[in-house]
C-alpha cells in the first residue's frame, strides 16, 4: 500500500530539539496539505494518550498485555476495560446520583473499592439500593426523586 509520511521537529531558538515526531497516511502530502495532516496526527494521539492514561491510572487496571490467552484473551480483556468506562461515563451523564457519589468520592479508585467492598459483604436489592446506601452513609444530601 502506498503511504505519504512527514515529519516534525520543534526546536529551540539556538536549534536544540525539543520534540520530534513522523506521520503516515493515505492522504497526499503537499505544502497545503502538510500542517492539516500533522495537526490531525497529533490530536490523534493526545486523545489515544489520555484515554489510554485514564484507562491505566484511574481504576481500570490497562496495562501493556503480551502474550495472555492462546488466542484472544487480551483483546477481549481490553474490550471489556473500554465498555466499563463507556458505561461509567454513560451513568455519569445519565445518573444524577452516580454523578454526586463521584463528584464526593473523587479518585475512581476510591470509589471501585468502596463498590468493591460493599458488595462483598452485603446484598442490594438494586443499583438504586446501592446508590442510597453510599449517598446516606457519606452524609451526602440529594433529591429524594432523582434517579
Amino acid at each position: 500500500m502506498p503511504v505519504n509520511w512527514c515529519e516534525l521537529t520543534l526546536t529551540t531558538e539556538p536549534g536544540s530539539p525539543l520534540y520530534h515526531t513522523a506521520f503516515v497516511t493515505q492522504e497526499k502530502s503537499t505544502k497545503k496539505t502538510v500542517a492539516g495532516i500533522v495537526t490531525a496526527g497529533r490530536t490523534r494521539w493526545k486523545v489515544e494518550n489520555e484515554n489510554n492514561n485514564t484507562l491505566k491510572t484511574t481504576g481500570y487496571h490497562l496495562a501493556h498485555n503480551f502474550g495472555h490467552g492462546k488466542q484472544h484473551l487480551a483483546c477481549v480483556l481490553a474490550t471489556f476495560n473500554i465498555l466499563a468506562f463507556l458505561l461509567h461515563t454513560l451513568l455519569g451523564l445519565l445518573d444524577s446520583k452516580y454523578r454526586l457519589l463521584r463528584q464526593t468520592l473523587v479518585p475512581r479508585k476510591t470509589f471501585f473499592d468502596d463498590i468493591r467492598a460493599l458488595i462483598r459483604y452485603r446484598c442490594f436489592d438494586s443499583w438504586t439500593h446501592l446508590l442510597n446506601f453510599m449517598l446516606h452513609g457519606l452524609e451526602v444530601a440529594f433529591p429524594p426523586d432523582s434517579s
